[in-house]
């Protein structure tokens, strides 16, 4: 699908659907702001419970163990003060030091144990619940990868032509990483800080009513604050995902066409859009930080006012309590509640500003997690196709039958539903195109009345200017798109009919443009047919002429691959497409101009390998260079998507039209 989305023209590129309701062009594909949809959270819990749901109760149950040990922590400073530390005193007043000193330490130590027993389970559950929860989160990042790769596969050509491929990287990269920490870092601590944050309360309740109601009125001091700030920072945060995709897209758009970019030395112009766009990024990445970091210095701050002031009221309260006066039916308070109070309230301040400080990168991971539910959704190339491609073979009468066994001879398998037969139609490569428009908007026909036929064995030729319509046409032949009106026929039979997987699989396609993908060589070749063997795709190598150059290579066919075939030049490159091509042995085969990229000393060497490839086979050519298609049983001349001539070379050359004009460089193609 790459290879053809590459070869697609810059003509014929306008006339598609622009990339995310923008034109194409200059900032097309960029991704809207993220906004996390209705039922987005639901949908991702369903994600994290999914295979979870017994390791997750795991988890609540050490967060819920994690949170009482930091209580735990409050209480023990009030039994310190009030039931040791205060009566210890009280003892030693009476009986001495020595004995005041043995009070203490006695309970003392008893508190200090127990303490220490409680805080080992804390510590343990907290082990035990991140680690737990690192494996929840990296399996669900892992079903989320393999649901938008496994849709992806399912995807229409439509959809890489109208939506830019840095957007969609962005989705593998910058969402699920919002996903990541949402799912492993956000939702566990506001769980556990919600629980603390209970506790807290009925703890401050059982104190003292009174301080409670101050600490209350703090909090939604706090809250209110936290709701405004955070709320800034959450919408910056999802513009800064949204700009990071873009300069995403830019990067990789960049490092494609890096040979682009200094052969025409436009180094200080590609730094120069960089600059606007990173700009971009900065400003938003600048705004959601300043949010997000200014919120915990102000809610400390208010924490800190609470502090004092509890600690003021609490003295006050003390005050009354030794001095006998009760106001308001004060209950009795001890210095130990007070500290405790304090130590409570600043706990209770900071787990306030520990959820406060999620508000921003939980909204940025339901927007990121919305994204890849968009892609998850995205609706996938349909297919009512269920005509099959079988391996046959001819029976004693001559008739056609399925076989199991690779016999060299394929067929169509036609059910027909009206009267529940099945019949077989040998594969021999007969395309017809029957009255077809296309456009690849309903606004533009980029093809008008198309109307060939190409027998088996045949070679059919297309010529014409840019955006005449040429590769439209083999898109068309390969469903990639499907036509409004018209027909296709494949041997007699309508394409829609045909199943889309065994369609392609019965023609092979050689571009301009070649996609090699890291692996040996022989991994390359292979691609054209997985279940080849070694032995296959040597010969397929050798018909292609390409062996003799793989056997030179540091170690062959077992050489191995990086960035597109970097180390191969473009010849090579084309011959190893060949062979790929080769390799599957199709019926029909579709060459999209490719050899205009190659010098004329390889393209003799490339022609050579096509010519073999194309024998017996039915096969259209695209090509600028019209040397390449004089032997064709048919050109034909294309001109905004209609056929102005047809015929073979000597028969358009006699006619002295556009043909000719063509191939007397009368005119250029472009």
């Amino acid at each position: 699908m790459s290879e053809t989305n590459k070869e697609m023209n810059k003509d014929e590129m306008k006339n598609m659907p622009p990339m995310n309701g923008k034109p194409n062009g200059k900032g097309a594909g960029r991704p809207p702001m993220p906004k996390a949809k209705k039922g987005t959270f639901g949908r991702l819990m369903k994600y994290v419970f999914n295979g979870h749901k017994y390791q997750l109760i795991v988890v609540a149950v050490c967060i819920l163990l994690s949170a009482c040990t930091s209580i735990a922590a409050s209480a023990s400073t009030q039994m310190i003060i009030d039931d040791v530390i205060t009566p210890g005193i009280q003892v030693g007043k009476v009986l001495g030091f020595e004995a005041g000193m043995d009070s203490v330490w006695g309970d003392l130590m008893g508190i200090v144990t127990m303490m220490i027993v409680v805080f080992a389970f804390g510590i343990a559950a907290s082990f035990t619940y991140q680690r737990i929860m690192a494996v929840v989160t990296q399996r669900t990042l892992m079903n989320f990868r393999n649901d938008m790769f496994n849709k992806m596969q399912t995807l229409p050509v439509k959809f890489f032509d109208t939506h830019a491929h840095g957007d969609i990287m962005s989705t593998y990269t910058n969402d699920t990483d919002a996903i990541r920490m949402l799912v492993g870092q956000s939702l566990p601590l506001i769980f556990q800080s919600s629980l603390t944050v209970c506790s807290l309360i009925i703890m401050m309740l059982k104190y003292s009513l009174w301080l409670a109601l101050a600490v209350a009125a703090f909090v939604l001091i706090m809250l209110k604050v936290s709701g405004k700030v955070a709320g800034s920072s959450s919408k910056y945060m999802m513009a800064q995902q949204r700009a990071l995709a873009a300069e995403e897209g830019f990067v990789e758009e960049m490092m494609e066409g890096q040979k682009v970019v200094k052969v025409f030395c436009h180094e200080t112009q590609s730094k120069e859009d960089f600059d606007k766009i990173n700009e971009e990024l900065f400003e938003v990445s600048e705004k959601a930080n300043r949010n997000a970091n200014i919120l915990m210095p102000i809610l400390g701050n208010i924490g800190n006012i609470m502090y004092v002031s509890l600690a003021l009221i609490g003295s006050i309260l003390v005050y009354l309590e030794v001095s006998n006066v009760y106001l308001f039916g004060v209950d009795k308070l001890s210095i130990g509640i007070v500290v405790t109070f304090l130590g409570m309230s600043r706990q209770l301040s900071q787990t306030v500003a520990q959820i406060s400080n999620q508000v921003a990168i939980i909204a940025m991971g339901l927007a990121g997690a919305s994204r890849v539910f968009e892609l998850i959704d995205e609706e996938p190339e349909q297919d009512e196709g269920y005509v099959t491609l079988v391996n046959a073979e001819k029976d004693a009468n001559g008739n056609i039958v399925e076989t199991e066994k690779h016999t060299g001879m394929w067929a169509w398998k036609h059910f027909h539903a009206a009267d529940g037969t099945t019949t077989y139609t040998e594969l021999k490569g007969d395309v017809q195109l029957e009255n077809v428009d296309f456009g690849y908007t309903e606004e533009k026909l980029v093809l008008n009345d198309i109307s060939l036929y190409a027998k088996p064995g045949q070679k059919i030729a297309f010529v014409g200017a840019t955006g005449a319509g040429k590769t439209t046409i083999t898109n068309l032949i390969n469903r990639f798109y499907d036509i409004p009106d018209g027909k296709i026929r494949y041997d007699g039979i309508n394409i829609n009919k045909i199943k889309k997987a065994d369609l392609r699989r019965s023609l092979g396609v050689v571009l301009q443009e070649v996609n090699l993908f890291t692996g040996t060589v022989m991994d390359n070749i292979r691609y054209g047919c997985l279940d080849a063997t070694d032995e296959e795709c040597i010969a397929a190598a050798k018909l292609a002429n390409a062996h003799s150059f793989i056997t030179r290579l540091p170690e062959g066919y077992n050489t191995m691959l990086t960035g597109n075939g970097a180390s191969l030049s473009q010849g090579q490159r084309q011959l190893i497409s060949i062979a790929r091509a080769a390799v599957a042995d199709p019926p029909v085969m579709i060459l999209d101009e490719a050899t205009s990229s190659i010098d004329t000393r390889t393209e003799a060497l490339v022609q050579d390998g096509m010519d073999n490839l194309m024998n017996g086979r039915t096969v259209f050519v695209i090509a600028h260079r019209l040397s390449t298609v004089r032997n064709s049983k048919a050109i034909m001349v294309l001109d905004h998507g209609r056929i102005i001539e047809r015929g073979d070379h000597d028969q358009l050359i006699a006619k002295k039209g556009v043909y000719y004009q063509l191939y007397t460089g009368a005119f250029e193609l472009e």
